[in-house]
C-alpha cells in the first residue's frame, strides 16, 4: 500500500516518522512510549489506517500496548479517523472497559464517542455518552456534532440545551445544524444568542438565508458582517454571489469581485463558478465570460455554469460552440451540461441540434435523460411547432411526466393556437398541479384566441370557484444598491408619486410611436379603459418607469420579474427601447431578453 503524505509540520517530519515505524518492526520488545508516539505521528500527518496498521503488528510482542490511557485514546482516534468497522472500535471500547479507562478517564470516553459516532452508531455514541460520570465542553460537542452530521437536529438540541456551559464551538454547531436543515428561523435564534461570533457563524447563517431564497436578509447580513470587520472566507462569498444571483443585485455581487480581487482571494472552482453564474443571472453575460476565460482551472459545473448562462441570454449558437470546447478539451459532460444544451437549442429554435444532442446524452456520454431533459425536449418541439412530436414524445417517456412537462406543452399550445392538445395536457394539470394560478391563464388565453369565450368564461368560473390565487407579477430593479420591488398597481413605493407620473409620460409616448394595449390579454371581466389602465400597471412597466425616474440617460435598465413576462409588455419594452433610446435586459421566468432600438434579442421566439 502506497501511503500519501499529510500536509503541515507532520509531513515534513515524514522521514522521522518512517524510521521510528522501522525501528518499533525491527525490536524485538518495542517501546510503549515511542509506539504510542509513532502512532499519533501517522493521525497527525492524515494516516490513520498506517496508525491502526502499526497497532495490528505491534500488539502481539507488546501486549501493554493499549494498558494505558493515552495510547488507547490514539487508538480509538484512529479508528474514528479511518472510518474503521463498528467491530473494531468496538473491541477497543472493551479494552477500555477491561482497564477501567472508560469511566475515569475523559480522553478515553471522548474518544470512544468520536468513535462510534463516525463509525455510523450514533447510538451506541451516545450510550457511552450517557453513562460518562462527568462530561466537559469538549466531549458534549462531539455528541452534538454526532448528531449535526445525521441531521438529527431535535437530539442536536437536547444535547445543547442540556450543556452546563458552551464555548463557540457548541453554538455554532447548532447554528450549521439548522442551516442544513433549512430551518432559518432556529437557525437565526442560534446565531442571535451567539456570543464572539466568528466568520463561521455568519457564514453559516448567510448560508441559511441563501439556501432559503432569504436572499434579502442574506444580503443585510452581508452588510452587517462587514460593518463590524469579519472578514469574510471563500464559503461566505460564495453565499453571498447566490444571493445576489436571485436577486440580480449586479452591483453588490460586482463589489463581492472587487472584494476578491483586492484582497487577492484565490479564484477556486467554486468561487469562479458563482461569479460566473451571479453576473449571468445578473444579466452581465460579457463579465461572465471574462470570469470564465481568466478561471485558471475548470470543472464540469463551470463549464456547465457558462453553457448555461449564455443559453439564457439567448446565445444559442455560442453556447453550443462552447459546449463543443469543453468535449474537445477532454472535459465529460453531466446532466446540468445538457440541460444547458438543450436549452440553447430551445431559445434560437435549433430543433436537429436538439435532437442530435438528447440522444447523445446516452448513446455517447453515458448520461440517462431525466424528467427536466424530457421537459427541455417537449419545449423546444413545442415552441417550434411540433406539437404533435411533442405530445408523442410525453408518452413514449420511461417515467411519468410531471406537472412542469405538460405546462410546456400547454405552452406550446397557445403559441400555436391548438385547443385540443391544450385542454389534454390542462386534464393532467388539474391533477398534478390544481392550484397551479398560470394554466388557467394560459388556458384562457388559448381560448380568447380561438374566439372560444365560453372557454375563457367558464376559466374565470373555475378559477373563482377553486378560490385558485392569483401570483401576482413581481418585478424588481438595483438602485444605489437596494433592490426595489414593484407588483402590479403597486402604490407602497416612497416615490410613487413620481413613478406613476413617469409611467403616464411613458406610455403617453409610446402611444404616439405606435404602441397599441392588447386589452385581449386581460382575463377580468372590466370594461376597456380600465383594462388598458391595468396593463399599463404592469410590474415590470412600474420599474422601468422607476428606472427611466433614477438612472442616467443612455444607461443601461436591468429589470428581474418573478413570471414570464406577457406579449403586451414584451411590446410595450421593444417601444421604450426605441423611444427613449435605452437597452433594456429583463430577466423572467424563462430567460433573458435584451432590448435595443424597437428590437429584442428573442427576435419574437419565446
Amino acid at each position: 500500500m502506497r501511503a500519501k503524505t499529510g500536509g503541515g509540520a507532520a509531513a515534513a517530519a515524514w522521514p522521522e516518522h518512517l524510521a521510528t515505524h522501522a525501528r518499533l518492526v525491527k525490536s524485538a520488545s518495542p517501546d510503549v512510549l515511542y509506539a504510542t508516539t509513532a502512532m499519533r505521528a501517522y493521525l497527525r500527518a492524515c494516516l490513520p489506517l498506517q496508525s491502526l496498521l502499526l497497532l495490528r503488528g505491534l500488539l502481539p510482542r507488546a501486549p501493554r500496548l493499549l494498558a494505558n490511557s493515552f495510547s488507547l485514546s490514539v487508538a480509538l482516534q484512529a479508528c474514528a479517523s479511518a472510518a474503521a468497522p463498528a467491530a473494531l472500535g468496538a473491541s477497543l471500547h472493551a479494552c477500555a472497559l477491561r482497564s477501567g479507562f472508560a469511566a475515569a478517564d475523559l480522553f478515553v470516553r471522548t474518544a470512544i464517542v468520536e468513535m462510534y459516532a463516525k463509525c455510523g452508531r450514533v447510538d451506541l455514541a451516545r450510550t457511552a455518552f450517557d453513562e460518562a460520570p462527568r462530561r466537559d465542553v469538549f466531549l458534549c460537542n462531539v455528541m452534538l456534532a454526532a448528531y449535526v452530521a445525521r441531521c438529527e437536529v431535535a437530539e442536536a438540541r437536547k444535547v445543547f440545551d442540556g450543556m452546563r456551559a458552551k464555548d463557540l464551538v457548541s453554538w455554532n454547531t447548532m447554528l450549521h445544524g439548522y442551516a442544513v436543515r433549512g430551518q432559518v428561523g432556529m437557525a437565526r435564534e442560534i446565531f442571535d444568542g451567539t456570543e464572539g461570533r466568528d466568520v463561521f457563524s455568519w457564514s453559516s447563517m448567510i448560508s441559511a438565508y441563501a439556501k432559503g431564497r432569504r436572499s434579502k436578509e442574506a444580503l443585510e447580513l452581508w452588510r452587517e458582517m462587514l460593518a463590524v470587520g469579519i472578514v469574510p472566507d471563500c464559503i461566505t462569498l460564495v453565499s453571498v454571489l447566490a444571493a445576489c444571483s436571485d436577486l440580480a443585485a449586479l452591483h453588490i455581487g460586482a463589489d463581492v469581485h472587487q472584494f476578491v480581487e483586492s484582497n487577492m482571494v484565490e479564484l477556486d472552482l467554486k468561487l469562479g463558478t458563482a461569479l460566473i453564474d451571479m453576473y449571468a443571472k445578473c444579466g452581465d453575460i460579457d463579465s461572465a465570460h471574462r470570469v470564465f476565460d481568466a478561471m485558471p482551472a475548470k470543472d464540469v459545473l463551470t463549464w456547465s455554469s457558462m453553457i448555461i448562462g449564455m443559453a439564457n441570454h439567448g446565445l444559442g449558437h455560442d453556447s453550443l460552440r462552447l459546449f463543443s470546447k469543453m468535449i474537445s478539451e477532454g472535459m465529460k459532460p453531466n446532466g446540468i451540461t445538457f440541460i444547458g444544451v438543450l436549452i440553447a437549442c430551445t431559445h434560437v429554435g435549433l430543433v436537429s441540434d436538439g435532437k442530435k444532442h438528447f440522444r447523445s446524452m446516452s448513446e455517447e456520454h453515458g448520461v440517462e435523460p431525466t424528467v427536466e431533459h424530457y421537459g427541455c425536449m417537449v419545449d423546444l418541439l413545442g415552441r417550434a411547432g411540433h406539437v404533435e412530436e411533442a405530445r408523442q414524445l410525453i408518452r413514449s417517456m420511461p417515467f411519468e411526466p410531471d406537472a412542469i412537462i405538460w405546462r410546456a406543452l400547454l405552452g406550446a399550445c397557445r403559441i400555436h393556437k391548438n385547443v385540443e392538445v391544450a385542454e389534454e395536457a390542462m386534464a393532467k394539470l388539474r391533477v398534478l398541479d390544481p392550484l397551479g394560478d398560470g394554466h388557467y391563464v394560459l388556458l384562457s388565453n388559448i381560448y380568447a384566441q380561438a374566439n372560444s369565450w365560453e372557454g375563457v368564461a367558464e376559466m374565470r368560473k373555475t378559477i373563482k370557484r377553486e378560490s385558485i390565487q392569483r401570483i401576482p407579477g413581481r418585478s424588481s430593479i438595483e438602485w444605489e444598491k437596494t433592490i426595489h420591488d414593484f407588483i402590479s398597481g403597486d402604490r407602497s413605493h416612497p416615490r410613487s408619486k413620481e413613478i406613476y407620473s413617469m409611467l403616464e409620460e411613458m406610455m403617453d409616448r409610446l402611444r404616439q410611436a405606435g404602441y397599441k394595449p392588447m386589452t385581449d390579454l386581460v382575463l377580468q371581466d372590466i370594461d376597456e379603459t380600465s383594462k388598458v389602465r391595468s396593463l399599463a400597471e404592469h410590474s415590470e412597466k412600474l420599474a422601468i418607469a422607476f428606472g427611466l425616474l433614477t438612472t442616467l440617460p443612455k444607461s443601461t435598465i436591468r429589470i428581474t420579474k418573478n413570471l414570464r413576462a406577457c406579449e403586451d409588455c414584451h411590446s410595450a419594452i421593444k417601444f421604450i427601447s426605441l423611444v427613449y433610446g435605452r437597452k433594456l435586459i429583463v430577466r423572467d421566468r424563462n430567460r433573458f431578453h435584451h432590448f435595443s432600438e424597437g428590437q429584442c434579442s428573442c427576435k419574437d421566439y419565446w
